[in-house]
């Protein structure tokens, strides 16, 4: 059973940032694609960005692009997801993702998940 661990998270002023980490206890870490998602209270989960195993492929949904970037390090079976100019709209849990897919993009395309992290930005 693969067990995915994320920290990072926290209390943030608008404009700041954060970096998040996700440990996994996966053996084959490389050969996994890697995924962030988010969810707002009452809302379903929502794709953040992936990252192939390699790390050579990243994926970002539109509302993160140049504000947010993915990476992973393989030697430590560890994804992070740095967050930069965080806005009050970006307050939600993360989660960390597993995937054997090669595009994973959609929650239906992740097989293991991390518990989530908080994160909350302040106007």
């Amino acid at each position: 059973q693969v067990q995915l661990v994320e920290s990072g998270g926290g209390l943030v002023q608008a404009g700041g940032s954060l970096r998040l980490s996700c440990a996994a206890s996966e053996r084959y870490f490389s050969s996994y694609s890697m995924g962030w998602f988010r969810q707002f209270p009452g809302k379903e989960r929502e794709f953040v960005a992936a990252v192939s195993g390699s790390g050579g492929s990243t994926y970002y949904a539109d509302s993160v692009k140049g504000r947010f970037a993915i990476s992973r390090d393989n030697a430590k079976n560890t994804v992070y997801l740095q967050m930069n100019s965080l806005k009050p709209e970006d307050t939600a849990v993360y989660y960390c993702a597993q995937s054997f897919r090669a595009v994973p993009t959609t929650i239906n395309q992740y097989d293991y998940w991390g518990r989530g992290t908080q994160v909350t930005v302040s106007s």
